[in-house]
C-alpha cells in the first residue's frame, strides 16, 4: 500500500509540474546513455575529472595505463632479442673447401660455391678458440674456414671429428671472436620448453638466422646410413624440435630461453607431408665428445675386429643352406670378415658365424652391434660371445681393445 500511495503522490506532482519531470527525464536519460556507453568502450566518460590528490586527470591516468600495458608487450619481445644479442655472435659461418682435380692439376675450389654449414663458439682460452659443428659438416675438406659475424673469413684447425656423433672441433685464433656461448644441460629440459635455433640457413647470404619453437620430443633414435647402400649404420639420439632447421643450419645452437646452449642442430626430416621435424644433438651427449675431440683429436671406442652384416640382409636360401641356421634364428650379426690378431681372431670367431648376444644382451643386427660396444662397454672390458657356426650354437670370451674413430 505505501509504494501504491507514492505512486499516486507522485502523479499528482506530475500533472501540476510537467516542465520539472521532464527536465528530469532529460537528465536521467542523458546520465544512463554516458555511464551506458563507458561500459561498453571500457573508458571513463568522465575523463576530464580531476584526481584532487594528485593533481592529474582520469583522461591522464588512462593514458598512462595504456602505456604501461605497452611497456608490458614491449618486454615480453625483449627477452627474445635480448637473448639473440646475448648469443648470436658466439655463432659462426663453417666454409667446407675441397680441391677438386681438373684436367690433372689441382684447382682451388671457389670459397663462394663451397658448402657452408654453421658452428659454435664455446670455448676461448690462450689466444685460441674452439668451434664445435657437425662431422658431416667438414667432412672431405681439404681447409675449413669459419666465418665470424663481421664476415672476418679465417682458416681454422680441424682438431677432430666423430662420424657416429656427428661432431667435429674446430680451433681458431680469437682474434675476431666476441661471444663464446654458455653450455646448458639437456636433461633439464622439458617436452614444450621454448628454444630457439641460430645458424646460416642456405648459406652465408642468410647468416645468423634466427627460428623459434618448442622441445617437440626427448631421446628420439633416428637410424643413420652412413654408406648410402640401404643399410642402417648407427642410430643417433637426438633432441626433437619444431623450430625451423634448414640445409646450412647444420652444426649451429639450439638455445634454451637462458641463452644456454642445450643442443647442437643437425638434421631434419624433408617430406611434403612433414613439417616442423628438425634434430639436435643434446648438449650432455656432445660435452664428453667435444671434450675428448679437444684433447687427442680422435674418440676411442671399443674394437671388436670384423666386417659385420645384419642377418636379415641375408637371402632366405643361404640362411638355411649355406649357414645352415635353425628356422628360428633370423636376426643377428654375419660376421663377413676377421682382421688378425683383432680379439675377435683371438678369441676364434671365423667367417659365417653369426654373432646372436653379448654379455646376455640380444644382438639383432649391425647397428644393435655397434650400440652395444660404443656405448655400453670401454676398451680392456671382458665379454662373453654366443653365436652359430654351421647350425651349431658355441659361446667364447673375448678382451675388448680399443679404436679411434
Amino acid at each position: 500500500m505505501g509504494y501504491y500511495d507514492d505512486h499516486i503522490k507522485s502523479s499528482k506532482q506530475k500533472q501540476g509540474r510537467p516542465w520539472f519531470a521532464a527536465i528530469v527525464g532529460a537528465i536521467i536519460g542523458s546520465a544512463i546513455m554516458f555511464f551506458a556507453l563507458s561500459a561498453i568502450t571500457g573508458t571513463d566518460v568522465l575523463s576530464n575529472n580531476t584526481n584532487e590528490q594528485t593533481g592529474t586527470t582520469d583522461q591522464e591516468l588512462n593514458e598512462e595505463d595504456v602505456a604501461e600495458q605497452r611497456n608490458v608487450e614491449v618486454n615480453i619481445q625483449s627477452q627474445i632479442t635480448d637473448i639473440v644479442d646475448e648469443v648470436s655472435d658466439a655463432v659462426v659461418g663453417v666454409v667446407n673447401i675441397q680441391n677438386q682435380n681438373i684436367f690433372g692439376q689441382q684447382m682451388e675450389q671457389d670459397p663462394d660455391d663451397a658448402p657452408t654449414g654453421s658452428g659454435v663458439v664455446y670455448k676461448q682460452t690462450d689466444g685460441e678458440a674452439y668451434v664445435v659443428t657437425n662431422y658431416h659438416v667438414i667432412e672431405g675438406a681439404d681447409s675449413v674456414e669459419v666465418v665470424f659475424s663481421e664476415e672476418e673469413q679465417v682458416e681454422a684447425e680441424v682438431i677432430g671429428g666423430d662420424m657416429y656423433s656427428d661432431l667435429a672441433v674446430l680451433r681458431v685464433e680469437d682474434t675476431f671472436v666476441d661471444q663464446v656461448i654458455e653450455l646448458g644441460q639437456s636433461e633439464t629440459i622439458n617436452v614444450g620448453e621454448p628454444v630457439l635455433a641460430i645458424g646460416n640457413p642456405l648459406g652465408l647470404q642468410f647468416a645468423g638466422s634466427v627460428t623459434q619453437g618448442i622441445i617437440s620430443g626427448m631421446d628420439r633414435l633416428i637410424p643413420i646410413d652412413y654408406t648410402q647402400n640401404g643399410v642402417i649404420d648407427w642410430q643417433m639420439e637426438v633432441i626433437q624440435t619444431d623450430a625451423a632447421i634448414n640445409p646450412g643450419n647444420s652444426g649451429g645452437a639450439l638455445v634454451n630461453l637462458e641463452g644456454e646452449l642445450i643442443g647442437i642442430n643437425s638434421m631434419k626430416i624433408a617430406s611434403p607431408q612433414l613439417e616442423g621435424l628438425g634434430f639436435a644433438i643434446p648438449i650432455d651427449m656432445a660435452r664428453p665428445i667435444m671434450e675428448e675431440l679437444e684433447q687427442q683429436g680422435a674418440v676411442t671406442r671399443s674394437y671388436l675386429g670384423i666386417s659385420p652384416y645384419s642377418l636379415q640382409d641375408v637371402a632366405q636360401h643361404h640362411l638355411r643352406n649355406t649357414l645352415n641356421l635353425p628356422e628360428d634364428v633370423d636376426r643377428g650379426v654375419l660376421v663377413a670378415s676377421v682382421e688378425t690378431i683383432s680379439p675377435a681372431d683371438q678369441a676364434g670367431l671365423e667367417q659365417y658365424d653369426v654373432i646372436i648376444d653379448m654379455n646376455g644382451e640380444e644382438i639383432g643386427n649391425v647397428y644393435e652391434l655397434r650400440q652395444y660396444l660404443y656405448n655400453e662397454t670401454n676398451p680392456g672390458d671382458e665379454i662373453d660371445i654366443t653365436f652359430y657356426r654351421n647350425g651349431e650354437r658355441y659361446e667364447t670370451s673375448l678382451t675388448l681393445t680399443s679404436q679411434e674413430f
